[in-house]
């Protein structure tokens, strides 16, 4: 009987070894914008497969924005080389769910009962949501605000120490840079790529894009009007230049420019490329509204694809590991975003000593009351109506055109775009 039982327990330790508990499954990820994300999804994904080593994470190309990534996957979308998981643009996840791409979280969250304790609260929850659906994890979350050159601020006669707090400051502060001269500019407002900066003014005087019922354009209302009429003044009384994205971010992290006005996802970036030029700073960005205005939440969110029930399990494990405080952790410092977990932001384990000890992140926290969602355009024509704004947007900064002429005709372009009631 002795030899018997050795004999059971040195072939259960040889099945062990020889057969894993689990087979090993491949999830396939893809996500957006990897200058900002390449160095971040890496480590990540090297951490959870560290944790998880039946799982292993390979990620597709790349998409260069979040439009070209939404688009990437809605021609994907039910054929073999779509992905496990994706990232998507939070005003993004309303068209995906509209033609039922993303696997609806509600029934995994409803049998995971720690989601709270993993730094989940309803807050942050709600802002992966599509009309109450739960559309995926916010991952990385992000604001507007300002970045600038304390040098040449000091240089112009303003105090560094006490950057503008209204945009009357801005234009005020901004063109006595310009006067400086040798070939240093005011402002980069950074409003290509999509609607975001818009929205940025926009709802930082306290206005909306749609009416309630979404069937009547509201932006080209007076807040509309106001946030036109501010990029105006920026262009002719400030000497804001026509910059493209690219040409505006190599003008300022080379010393040239002011104040740059963008993402809270960009700050390491800059502050990798900045170096010792000069000195940086930031700070809030003025509203046109002190009291009523908010801000839009940018960045993405985690979406499960696969519908593999298999698969399922593994990519929810991924996707809580990528929104949940290691992932938040990553993200923070490595990017500029502000926090989507609010263990990752309380717990001295992951941030909670991180802002104290980098003064150049506090801007973004400091504005994280004021943040409403990103807003989703409805139906299918979401990036043509945001290209519009955009489109506008540049023929007043480039003065083809007044503020009223551009704002009324991106009205009356979206309502055209928009789904017929």
């Amino acid at each position: 009987m002795k030899h018997f039982k050795q004999f059971l327990a040195t072939a259960a330790i040889t099945l062990s070894v020889t057969f894993p508990a689990h087979a090993e499954t491949t999830l396939t990820v893809h996500y957006p914008m990897p200058g900002f994300f390449k160095d971040v999804m890496d480590t990540i994904s090297t951490k959870f497969m560290e944790e998880n080593p039946d799982i292993k994470i390979q990620f597709a190309n790349p998409s260069a924005t979040y439009e070209e990534g939404i688009q990437t996957i809605m021609r994907q979308a039910g054929t073999d080389e779509m992905p496990d998981i994706t990232f998507i643009g939070l005003n993004r996840l309303r068209m995906a769910d509209e033609r039922s791409i993303p696997v609806d979280m509600g029934p995994l969250i409803a049998k995971d009962a720690s989601m709270a304790e993993q730094g989940f609260s309803d807050t942050i929850l709600k802002l992966a949501q599509v009309n109450g659906k739960q559309v995926g994890l916010a991952f990385a979350t992000s604001n507007p605000i300002m970045y600038y050159n304390a040098d040449l601020v000091k240089a112009a006669g303003g105090n560094p120490d006490q950057p503008p707090k209204t945009w009357d400051e801005v234009i005020e502060l901004g063109a006595r840079i310009k006067a400086l001269g040798n070939g240093v500019d005011s402002v980069d407002f950074r409003w290509q790529g999509d609607d975001w900066m818009f929205s940025a003014l926009l709802f930082g005087a306290g206005g909306t894009m749609l009416s309630e019922d979404e069937s009547e354009v509201t932006f080209n209302g007076p807040e509309g009007q106001k946030a036109f009429q501010l990029i105006d003044r920026l262009v002719k009384e400030a000497g804001m230049p026509v910059f493209t994205k690219q040409a505006g971010e190599q003008a300022f992290v080379a010393g040239k420019v002011g104040f740059a006005f963008q993402t809270t996802g960009a700050l390491r970036n800059t502050i990798k490329n900045v170096g010792d030029k000069f000195d940086l700073r930031t700070a809030e960005i003025p509203l046109l509204d002190p009291e009523n205005g908010k801000l839009p939440t940018g960045g993405n969110a985690v979406v499960i694809l696969t519908h593999d029930e298999a698969k399922q399990d593994a990519a929810w494990k991924f996707a809580k590991f990528a929104a949940g405080p290691y992932g938040a952790s990553v993200v923070v410092p490595g990017t500029g975003y502000v926090p989507n977990n609010e263990l990752a932001a309380k717990s001295p384990e992951y941030l909670g000593d991180f802002y104290k000890e980098n003064p150049l992140f506090q801007a973004g926290l400091k504005q994280m009351p004021r943040m409403i969602p990103w807003y989703a355009f409805p139906g299918s024509n979401g990036v043509r109506v945001t290209q519009t704004i955009v489109d506008n947007t540049s023929r007043v900064v480039d003065q083809s055109a007044t503020p009223d002429e551009a704002l009324n005709d991106a009205a009356d372009e979206v309502k055209r775009l928009l789904p017929r009631s």
